[in-house]
């Protein structure tokens, strides 16, 4: 026997139990804290029973294999399966270790990536200890009972409708009872109708997966499913006109009835429910049927097929309406037929009825043709479509078909409409043809885009006048063909004129001109002035200059050839003109002088360009260049220059005279008379005079103003109504007499003194004048203060005395010198300015506003209160934070606080509104829904959560992946709209939840197919269906498991469409297999080596070799750890001799 143990059937069954999965090794640990952990090397290998041991020997050997391993850190697991020889599929002992059995375990190994050991015990059992993870070892556990064990089978039958539970969602219950059960269960196709599962393995397994399965069917015998098969031809008296009748059943009994539509060609009615409910349901269905077969007749009659669209109508509503008021069902043949017999069935009093309603609907509408040349379509249409607009508006019921490329007009619809309708069109067709035509001619497309001419010039132009259109075809098309319709006579003289630009065309020429680049910009001229007269000069001549990026002097001109070459001289000519005008030539002169040269408003420069027909440019006033540029014919540009350079000498000897002789001394009071207002006076005598003139004025000027001089005097507060509001009492006292008066300024010493200056006649009158007008203000003033003036202060002492009294303090309640206002004017003036003064004096209240306020208040970087401010024209200063103050002050003029304070606290009632709106939005609801239904309610592209939210107004928060209660959904919102919200979202979970989710099996190779370009094909499905299907991702167990989801009735439809197109797909899979080459396909053992993965051995403590001087065993060494089918020669070992 080999020195692998050999596990008892109480053993063995606690490991097919999971109880064994605890006995884990550690495949790997370090640290001193770890060595403790490790199993012993008794523990690990316990000795076997001998013969002559010892019965406490043997009740500890059997305890040591009975007793649980604590467990462990490691997720490495081993389990020992034995194989009893009966049971043995390779019985050969010889070959123990080779051979067919050793090339299962390696296949296994490499397949799962489990690690076997085998071994033989005494009855010639097999052993075989696996290890590694738990799914690998479930794995391997697997193959070995079906691939190293003796297969029993058997079958166990349940209801065809149960098979889906068995199989699970996407297969995962069935996969999960092959591994529990260590079996290999075969479930019939949904489309053979046995019942039968058949299930292979051991005899253990075998009763465990049967009992399984009972139990499963066994659930589900609680409801029933049952399937009536009725004539396609009676479903319409069993579904009712509108699907009343099934709908009335089905609230009567309370099951679900499934009929398929009349799309499928399906004879199998579904009945679902509770039993009682289902026989009731079936009961009442068999009735009808019995009822109509006995008693219905039939009737058939011919049709043409083109109004068999009318006897069925939109959406086949026309047959049901015949069904609901006859009791007849009409039944056309598919559209596909060439069959023409329409059949009706029903009772025999009624089908006389049935036909004659058939027979009215067939011949309400009517299909005609009228005669119209293609080319005509477009016209008959109108712009737009605005003549068939006027057509269809009044005969709606008509409808019009254009078929691009035939001369006809199709029209449909009811009979005298129509007719009515055809006459129209006729008219117009005939009208076209009497006075439109068309012609084509050919013309190379090289040539098509010069005939449309630069934004379609050319072309628009033909058309208007010519009163056609023309079609020319886009590049892609590459015809030659040009197309013009219109009236006769303008397609005629239209078609002249193209084949003549063509034939231009034809005999046009291209010529490359070199033009210097630096030309280019003038030969264009501003805004292309003068590009655009040499364009119409010469029309037919395209010019293109090159792109300044290029710097290319190449200018190409294309047209005629004649008309070429007369563009090509002309330019040429422009050039040489250009050539010889381009003479530059700078003058230097002094930048103060630039101005001079200008002239006033540029008179001088603008005579000197005109008279010597030359370009003159001065630099910038901020630039410190002095270059005058002229630029122009030489003999020109030297004639500016020397006029230039003439005026720069004039003006340095004017210069250095004044600045040598000229020195004037005037009195500082007359600066002001002589600068006149704002300084317009001397600047009118710099602008008029020359320099050596300006001296002479202000000599005479001096002398004019020392004639005569008179002084008064006025204080200064009078000073403002003697010069009068704009200056106007002063002005006419000046304009009167001639005479000029001067006030004092802010730096004169006396601030009474007024001079008056002129003639002395002038002077006399003036004074004269002032004279009157300072008594009349003397005796109309009066002076009013808002305190009254302290009394003239007596000399003080050097001791503070005064006239030998002790000076008291003054009183502090009496209001500063600074604080006084002087109002000077008539009493009643007076008395008015001072209340309107005491109006325009701020004045500060304080209002109340709790504190949480104020930051709503300020708004965002003080924007609200900004806004407060400009509005009320007040200021609002609202406390620092940290004073925690409910005082808002408000500061402005008195007419303006009111409506300031109104305002705050109308803004603080809104704010209190809102915090009060605020609370009432903030209402939390918590649903709980199962998070597999979460992306139903999500919706696509979160499309039916976003029609929540917004149609209640509130917010849904689903929980985070990290959330613990992944099954709350938070909703937010007006309590009221909140409850709304979570009643919408109930409902969809409960319609989620009346869903069934069935897997088909679909082969994988027309997945695609049934998918479609970019899902098209399976939302069509899912669309036509009204279910849900879920494809296998790839790597999934079973890549031909399909999950189809949706109510029952609708899932089974689904599901019978589903097997069909597999069928019709499967077959084009199946002949592109047979066309095919098939490739070998093969894998080296190296490969599968390497795909094992390396492993760091098992490690246990008290070992055999460290407590005496054996040595361990060799890891790499074929002969102490031979491989399979590998001789291995005899060697002793601290393990003992080795017993086969």
């Amino acid at each position: 026997m080999s020195s692998v143990a050999v596990l008892t059937q109480e053993s063995f069954n606690e490991h097919r139990s999971g109880l064994l999965p605890e006995q884990t090794v550690v495949a790997g640990s370090s640290g001193a804290g770890d060595e403790d952990a490790l199993p012993t090397y008794k523990d690990a290998f316990p000795p076997l029973p001998e013969k002559a041991a010892s019965p406490e020997g043997t009740q500890e050997s059997a305890n040591a294999w009975t007793s649980k391993i604590r467990p462990l850190k490691s997720s490495v697991i081993t389990q020992v399966f034995h194989v009893p020889l009966e049971e043995r599929k390779y019985k050969d002992i010889n070959q123990f270790g080779e051979g067919d059995q050793a090339k299962v375990c390696v296949d296994i190994m490499h397949k799962t990536g489990a690690h076997l050991e085998l071994s033989m015990a005494k009855d010639q059992g097999l052993s075989i200890m696996v290890s590694g993870k738990l799914d690998a070892v479930m794995k391997a556990r697997k193959e070995i009972v079906s691939r190293l064990q003796t297969q029993a089978s058997a079958t166990v039958a349940i209801p065809k409708e149960h098979h889906r539970f068995v199989i699970g969602k996407n297969g995962e219950k069935l996969q999960e009872l092959e591994l529990k059960t260590a079996t290999k269960i075969q479930i019939p196709r949904p489309d053979d109708p046995s019942n039968q599962i058949k299930i292979s393995g051991t005899k253990e397994g075998l009763e465990k997966a049967k009992h399984e399965i009972l139990l499963i069917s066994a659930e589900q015998d609680k409801r029933a499913v049952e399937r009536v098969n009725i004539d396609k031809v009676y479903h319409p008296f069993i579904t009712g006109a509108y699907n009343k009748l099934v709908g009335e059943m089905m609230q009567e009994t309370g099951a679900r009835i499934n009929v398929p539509p009349p799309s499928v060609n399906k004879t199998e009615i579904v009945i679902t429910g509770e039993k009682e409910q289902v026989a009731l349901a079936v009961a009442m269905i068999k009735k009808i049927y019995e009822e109509k077969k006995k008693n219905a007749t039939t009737i058939a009659v011919e049709v043409k097929k083109s109004q068999h669209k009318y006897v069925i109508g939109p959406k086949g509503n026309t047959l049901q309406e015949i069904l609901e008021r006859t009791g007849v069902s009409v039944e056309i043949p598919p559209s596909d037929s060439s069959s023409e017999t329409v059949i009706l069935r029903g009772e025999p009093d009624r089908l006389g009825q049935a036909l004659t309603e058939v027979y009215a609907k067939a011949n309400s509408y009517t299909v005609s043709s009228v005669s119209a040349p293609s080319w005509l379509h477009r016209f008959i249409i109108g712009k737009k479509g605005q003549n068939l607009a006027k057509i269809t508006q009044q005969m709606p019921k008509v409808h019009i078909e254009f078929t691009e490329g035939e001369d006809k007009i199709t029209l449909e619809g009811p009979t005298k409409d129509l007719q009515m309708v055809q006459s129209q069109i006729e008219a117009i067709v005939t009208d076209l043809v009497s006075r439109m035509d068309y012609a084509e001619i050919s013309v190379d497309p090289k040539f098509h885009r010069h005939l449309i001419g630069k934004g379609g010039v050319n072309i628009n132009r033909i058309k208007e006048l010519h009163k056609v259109t023309v079609r020319i075809p886009p590049d892609n098309e590459k015809s030659n063909l040009i197309r013009i319709e219109g009236d006769p006579q303008g397609v005629q003289e239209a078609k002249k004129e193209l084949l003549e630009l063509a034939s231009r065309m034809e005999n046009e020429r291209t010529k490359d001109l070199i033009i210097e680049q630096r030309f280019h910009r003038a030969i264009i001229g501003q805004k292309g002035e003068k590009i655009k007269e040499v364009r119409d000069k010469f029309p037919e001549v395209i010019i293109n200059f090159p792109d300044p990026a290029q710097k290319s002097d190449i200018v190409q001109l294309r047209g005629p050839r004649t008309e070429v070459e007369k563009c090509s001289k002309f330019m040429q000519k422009m050039v040489a003109e250009m050539v010889e005008n381009s003479f530059s030539v700078s003058v230097p002169i002094f930048k103060q002088f630039h101005k001079n040269i200008i002239g006033k408003g540029g008179a001088n420069i603008k005579k000197i360009r005109e008279e010597t027909n030359t370009k003159i440019d001065l630099p910038a006033e901020n630039s410190n260049s002095e270059m005058i540029v002229i630029t122009g014919k030489k003999a020109n540009c030297e004639a500016a220059r020397n006029r230039i350079l003439a005026i720069q000498k004039e003006l340095v000897r004017c210069f250095c005279l004044i600045y040598l002789e000229v020195e004037v001394s005037i009195p500082s009071k007359l600066h002001n008379s002589l600068i006149g207002s704002k300084g317009r006076f001397v600047r009118s005598i710099m602008e008029e005079c020359a320099f050596m003139c300006r001296v002479n004025t202000i000599k005479h000027l001096i002398q004019q103003t020392k004639s005569h001089t008179a002084e008064l005097r006025a204080k200064p507060e009078y000073h403002k109504f003697l010069i009068g509001k704009g200056g106007g009492n002063i002005r006419k006292v000046r304009d009167s007499t001639g005479a000029r008066i001067i006030f004092p300024t802010a730096d004169d010493q006396d601030q009474e003194l007024i001079t008056v200056v002129g003639t002395e006649e002038a002077v006399r009158e003036a004074q004269k004048e002032l004279e009157e007008l300072i008594k009349s203000l003397v005796r109309h003033l009066i002076s009013f203060d808002h305190a009254a003036a302290p009394p003239a202060e007596a000399p003080v002492q050097e001791n503070g005395e005064t006239n030998g009294e002790v000076k008291e303090p003054g009183d502090p309640a009496a209001p500063k010198k600074c604080d006084v206002i002087v109002i000077s004017g008539r009493k009643e003036r007076c008395e008015a300015a001072i209340e309107a003064l005491k109006a325009l004096v701020p004045v500060t209240i304080e209002v109340e506003v709790p504190f949480e306020l104020h930051r709503y208040i300020i708004g965002q970087k003080g924007s609200g209160i900004r806004k407060m401010m400009d509005e009320f024209e007040v200021n609002i200063q609202v406390p620092a934070p940290e004073l925690q103050s409910d005082i808002i002050s408000i500061t402005g003029l008195a007419n303006h606080l009111d409506r300031a304070k109104e305002g705050l606290l109308e803004r603080v009632k809104e704010l209190q509104a809102e915090q009060e709106d605020r609370a009432l939005r903030s209402f939390k609801l918590t649903i709980t829904v199962d998070p597999k239904y979460h992306p139903k309610i999500i919706g696509r592209k979160g499309a039916i959560i976003t029609n929540i939210r917004t149609e209640h107004d509130v917010n849904i928060q689903f929980p985070e992946k990290n959330d613990e209660n992944q099954d709350q959904i938070t909703i937010t919102g007006y309590e009221h709209k909140a409850t709304a919200a979570r009643d919408a979202i109930q409902a969809i979970v409960d319609e989620l939840e009346e869903m069934i989710s069935e897997d088909i099996t679909l082969d994988s190779r027309v997945h695609a197919r049934i998918i479609g370009a970019r899902g098209k094909g399976i939302r069509k499905i899912m669309d036509e269906f009204k279910v849900d299907l879920r494809f296998p991702q790839s790597g999934a167990a079973d890549p031909n498991i399909v999950t189809v989801m949706g109510r029952p009735e609708l899932v089974d439809e689904a599901i019978d469409h589903l097997l069909n197109l597999e069928e019709e797909y499967m077959a084009d899979v199946v002949e592109s297999a047979k066309m095919a080459h098939i490739r070998p396909s093969g894998s080296s053992a190296a490969a599968m080596d390497e795909s094992r993965g390396s492993s760091k051995g098992f490690v246990v403590r008290e070992a055999p070799w460290t407590t005496g001087s054996e040595k361990a065993p060799d890891m790499s060494s074929s002969e102490d750890f031979p491989s399979f089918g590998a001789p291995v020669a005899t060697k002793a070992s601290p393990w003992g001799p080795k017993r086969f």
